[in-house]
């Protein structure tokens, strides 16, 4: 996937000033991710797809007059998820972290919801004490014992039924029964100075596609369950059919780097984040998904704006592949590493 003698891999905890954090309810299957910067992060967003469900995204825009944000929250749950952020909010108060307005601080921030309410619990979603006990995770690793951790070295983050993840499923488009387990991954590259990574929740009504060996890696099963199909053949050939996946699977996450960006730039990164989420997802922001690419940037390393996009396309492939190879069974759906090699 990536070259060598350029590119290297990299701990996402190596862009200073950023915390990430999850909270999870495996039994119900739901859960949420926090990615914390205290001193405040240029930011931009990207939404395709035709079934968003965001908070905070118009101060984004290059003409409105916020500059930074503080947080991004990603989380299960469908909208009733964006609950969450007031725990975010409390949090980050609690520790004068926020935009200063004399009397108080205000924490700006931002989020995206995927809809998980299939898997698991549907009754039980994140919510504002959950949002709050990411925030603790984000600071304090012992609050990871409950979590399953990466079987990779790659980072002692949790991968795969974490976080906004846990509840995650891919592969919609013959229904549940033939869905597979999505989840959540992170993934982050270096060259010299500079570090662009991403932090991805895997919830797309298609599959997941593998560029490096052309191979679909997983997605909607064969009548056998033991083998991938093709999502955009089944929707090719029922053209006709305007059935509603539930308007809300989605591929949510954010784009973390220590480039100094402004505004504008923030939104040109995220637009190219979302050129990872083609490479890997088919079919890609669908009328079905709500696709959302947040970029919150450090600002510590000059670098050129086609530089760090075209880390960002990789590190967000990368970090989709990672989600989905690193998912475990949940609740009847399948993971990658559960379907026969040899088929």
């Amino acid at each position: 996937m990536t070259d060598n003698s350029i590119i290297k891999s990299a701990d996402i905890r190596d862009i200073p000033g950023i915390h990430i954090g999850h909270a999870q309810d495996l039994m119900a299957a739901t859960g949420c991710t926090v990615i914390i910067c205290e001193e405040g992060a240029v930011a931009g967003v990207d939404v395709r797809g035709g079934s968003p469900s965001t908070r905070e995204t118009d101060g984004l825009s290059p003409v409105s007059l916020r500059q930074r944000i503080h947080a991004v929250l990603l989380a299960g749950g469908s909208a009733f998820g964006l609950d969450a952020a007031a725990g975010v909010m409390q949090y980050l108060e609690e520790r004068g972290i926020g935009r200063d307005v004399q009397i108080t601080k205000v924490p700006i921030v931002c989020g995206a919801v995927l809809f998980d309410l299939l898997c698991g619990d549907y009754t039980v979603r994140p919510d504002k004490e959950m949002g709050y006990a990411a925030c603790q995770d984000a600071y304090d690793p012992a609050h990871r014992k409950d979590l399953t951790a990466s079987s990779s070295s790659y980072s002692s983050i949790a991968q795969g039924n974490a976080g906004a993840g846990t509840g995650a499923t891919i592969g919609k488009t013959r229904g549940t029964e033939y869905a597979m387990k999505g989840g959540l991954g992170i993934y982050c590259l270096q060259v010299g100075e500079l570090l662009v990574g991403a932090v991805i929740a895997v919830n797309c009504v298609g599959d997941v596609y593998n560029p490096g060996t052309g191979k679909i890696t997983a997605g909607v099963l064969n009548d056998d369950k033991e083998t991938v199909g093709s999502s955009e053949q089944i929707l090719l050939h029922s053209y006709a059919d305007h059935k509603d996946f539930f308007s809300g699977n989605t591929v949510i996450g954010t784009i973390l780097t220590n480039a100094k960006l402004d505004k504008v730039q923030a939104g040109k990164v995220a637009a190219s984040g979302q050129d990872g989420i083609a490479r890997c997802i088919r079919p890609a922001h669908s009328i079905y998904d709500g696709d959302t690419v947040f970029v919150m940037a450090t600002g510590t390393v000059d670098a050129h704006l086609d530089a760090v996009s075209i880390l960002a396309a990789k590190a967000v492939e990368g970090a989709i592949l990672r989600a989905v190879s690193e998912a475990q069974e949940l609740y009847g759906y399948k993971a990658a590493k559960d379907l026969n090699p040899n088929t």
